[in-house]
């Protein structure tokens, strides 16, 4: 029976990722480099989660590199609502995805790489990490000036930031992920790393705004590939391994079983707004109805991701108190997202009474509201 090379390849990292260390005698045994083929965020951070939680690193290591879509990624301990622009994400169809490192948050594109390095607890250092990713990318044009920093900073001719770092210390494994940015969109980078909300108070890890600058703008002839072999390369060398780089399909449950249980947590709501630390909004904003301007203010709180306070304080007389007694008490316990406030707003609106005055005006307060999401 002739075996295909593809499920050759797959029964190889079985075995490797399987078989524990002093089980089989190859360089696999000192390292291993993988490269994902999928460009989906949810399946790379599953890869990192199922290597972590499964894979026998006592003495071996791994370097995993991948890419992704356009997604923001936010540290374990973030606010989503206070480190992006959540309106224009959803717009552009940007995924939003809540990794388990610490850390700030990043932009991901097809423009950038991700490095992430996988060692024995004992043997974790970010720094031999960065160093190595500077090695290798001056080895390719000696000429670049590219340095690390005190903060794991990867900046380019002093200034611009080509790379931030996160890292996870589990019992006995740790990894350091970091970024590399070679031609990701800066416009939309900037963009979407900017939150439009106002009156946020909450104890959540803040991002550290920076310059930033792409790899490949200071120098245009490198390629994606030329810098993941570099670094392969340069990892390989250091650990005294083979200089081969593994393809791996992130949803292939014969070579990671219960990979794709993973995959579907990182997408679900609970963990991506849910894992938000407790946080207010304490805000105001102005509405126009018939030419006449009306400040109308809001202190919501929200835990878990939903909102366990909800307080709005109109214009005497504008809408019946009821009619705003009950918005606020039907949003308490739900979610802190348009989707389901505007599915709220809509249930109670039916059973108001037939009025287009009134209707029109509790379609104006919903959506107000509904900006602050």
């Amino acid at each position: 029976m002739v075996i295909p090379s593809s499920l050759k390849n797959g029964l190889r990292l079985f075995y490797v990722l399987k078989i524990s260390a002093a089980g089989f005698k190859c360089t696999a045994n000192r390292g291993l480099i993988l490269q994902s083929v999928s460009s989906d965020v949810y399946q790379n951070l599953a890869v990192e989660d199922w290597i972590h939680d499964n894979m026998n690193l006592e003495n071996r290591q791994v370097l995993f590199l991948w890419r992704n879509s356009p997604t923001v990624v936010i540290g374990r301990h973030q606010n989503p609502w206070q480190e992006c622009n959540l309106k224009i994400m959803r717009k552009k169809n940007i995924k939003l995805a809540r990794r388990r490192s610490g850390g700030g948050t990043v932009y991901h594109d097809l423009g950038n790489i991700n490095f992430t390095f996988f060692t024995p607890k004992k043997k974790y250092e970010r720094m031999e990490n960065l160093k190595l990713v500077v090695k290798a990318l001056k080895g390719l044009r000696p000429q670049l000036d590219v340095h690390a920093t005190d903060r794991y900073d990867l900046l380019l001719d002093g200034n611009f930031k080509i790379s931030g770092t996160a890292a996870k210390l589990g019992r006995t494994v740790a990894y350091h992920h970091c970024t590399l940015l070679c031609s990701a969109d800066r416009f939309l980078l900037s963009s979407v790393l900017k939150s439009p909300y106002k009156g946020i108070k909450s104890n959540a890890t803040p991002s550290m705004p920076a310059l930033v600058k792409n790899l490949f703008e200071e120098d245009p002839t490198l390629t994606y590939e030329m810098v993941m072999d570099a670094v392969a390369a340069e990892y390989a060398r250091c650990h005294q391994i083979d200089h081969h780089i593994t393809l791996i399909n992130p949803a292939d449950e014969t070579v990671f079983p219960g990979i794709n249980n993973k995959t579907k947590e990182l997408q679900t709501w609970e963990w991506i707004y849910g894992k938000t630390p407790k946080f207010s909004i304490t805000t105001c904003f102005n509405m126009v109805y018939e030419q006449s301007l009306l400040e109308v203010k809001v202190d919501i709180h929200v835990k878990h991701g939903r909102i366990e306070v909800c307080n709005i304080d109109l214009p005497e007389q504008w809408l019946p108190p009821a009619m705003c007694n009950e918005l606020e008490k039907n949003l308490i316990g739900s979610k802190f997202c348009p989707s389901e406030t505007t599915a709220l707003a809509s249930a109670l609106l039916r059973i108001c009474p037939q009025n287009y005055e009134l209707h029109s005006k509790w379609s104006l307060l919903c959506e107000n509201v509904m900006t602050l999401m």
